[in-house]
């Protein structure tokens, strides 16, 4: 067993992990952040996307103990008490249906629009490019990452995690 402390949306936490334990697993299994699906497993779907150090990563690709020290964003810590833009757009323009991909898609984008606050289609597309949705088609995906990076908080807005925290 090795000791790892790692910051989960806002809140320290400290456990004795397996070291070989994915990050999708901790997360799940120990932390109790259920919103992280587990896809895959080989880190081609991109449904367990969360942020590290306001990174995206695929978290079944990841080892709990190299998050040791870090701060993870999860689904559920990428708001605080209302929906960040990018949950709204996804609602407001109906970007889910199976809802699966959701939380690593709107992860993946949340970094996207970090990085590109005002991205193209194309630029979208290719920012969203290792998520994948088995339902959508993804234009209603698309147009809900152009919906939430005309909304005038999300292109300069950090990442605020449940706590309060914000990186």
């Amino acid at each position: 067993m090795t000791k790892i402390t790692v910051t989960v949306d806002g809140t320290i936490y400290t456990d004795d992990v397996e070291p070989r334990m994915l990050l999708v697993h901790y997360l799940r299994e120990v932390v109790g952040k259920t919103g992280t699906p587990i896809g895959c497993d080989t880190s081609n779907c991109g449904a367990c996307t969360v942020l590290m150090e306001g990174v995206s990563v695929k978290s079944c690709s990841v080892l709990a103990v190299q998050a040791d020290g870090t701060d993870v964003t999860t689904i559920e810590g990428l708001a605080g008490s209302e929906l960040h833009p990018l949950q709204r757009a996804f609602h407001e323009e109906h970007a889910l249906q199976c809802g699966y991909c959701t939380p690593g898609m709107i992860i993946a984008a949340a970094d996207l629009l970090r990085d590109n606050p005002h991205p193209t289609e194309q630029q979208i597309r290719q920012g969203l490019e290792g998520n994948l949705c088995r339902c959508t088609g993804y234009s209603n995906i698309v147009r809900a990452v152009q919906r939430a990076a005309d909304a005038e908080s999300v292109g300069t807005a950090s990442v605020t995690t449940g706590a309060g925290v914000t990186s």
